[in-house]
């Protein structure tokens, strides 16, 4: 079916000139349907209402076989499928069926080996956020439980200095390297750790 009313700016075609006028504020970032209550912005109004429904609490479609509700027809969709047994979404790759795009992307990142969420007290990544915040959580409580000890596990190969965490030994193993990635922005002073460049940052006050 031929969409007459294009875009000048990417040559996306519409049917109704309304629907044109909506997309080109995609482009020039006008967002004319403000929120009274928490003032974000939306380039039209049906996307407004739907956005008041966080402030309400108002969840209009309701699933007919739990009841719980939902502020979008497409999340009570993607809902209904985990009453059935369909898996719709099949991966490409080995033709394992899930019930939702979701599932589907987190599995497909096994055929991959994509791991998107990296661990930031460590080089670990993970293929999902789940996965992430599970390690998470462990470290962080066998970091906390080394508090309570004096077990240093973590060992300089130069000098051989041990201490607690890792994170510790890193910031060691810059006096061997000389490396300084905290610079001032005042002056061309350089310094190892932060808490440093904070305490010389006050010179310049």
């Amino acid at each position: 079916m031929e969409k007459p009313w294009k875009c000048g700016d990417c040559g996306k075609g519409f049917m109704v000139p309304s629907r044109l006028e909506v997309h080109q504020r995609s482009h020039s970032g006008e967002r004319p349907f403000t929120c009274p209550v928490c003032g974000k912005g939306f380039t039209d109004l049906p996307h407004l209402q739907r956005h008041q429904r966080v402030h309400t609490g108002e969840r209009p479609f309701a699933c007919s076989d739990c009841g719980k509700g939902f502020t979008q027809l497409s999340h009570l969709l993607s809902h209904n499928v985990t009453h059935t047994n369909e898996r719709p979404f099949k991966c490409s790759d080995c033709g394992s069926g899930f019930k939702s795009s979701g599932e589907l992307v987190s599995h497909q990142r096994t055929h991959t080996e994509e791991r998107l969420f990296g661990c930031s007290h460590c080089a670990k990544r993970f293929r999902t956020s789940s996965n992430l915040q599970t390690h998470q959580r462990l470290s962080h409580l066998l970091s906390h439980k080394v508090i309570h000890t004096n077990e240093r596990n973590f060992k300089c190969s130069e000098c051989g200095s041990s201490f607690k965490h890792a994170s510790d030994l890193r910031v060691h193993k810059r006096i061997h390297t000389g490396d300084r990635p905290f610079s001032c922005c005042h002056c061309t002073k350089r310094f190892r750790t932060s808490s440093h460049l904070q305490r010389h940052q006050r010179v310049h006050e």
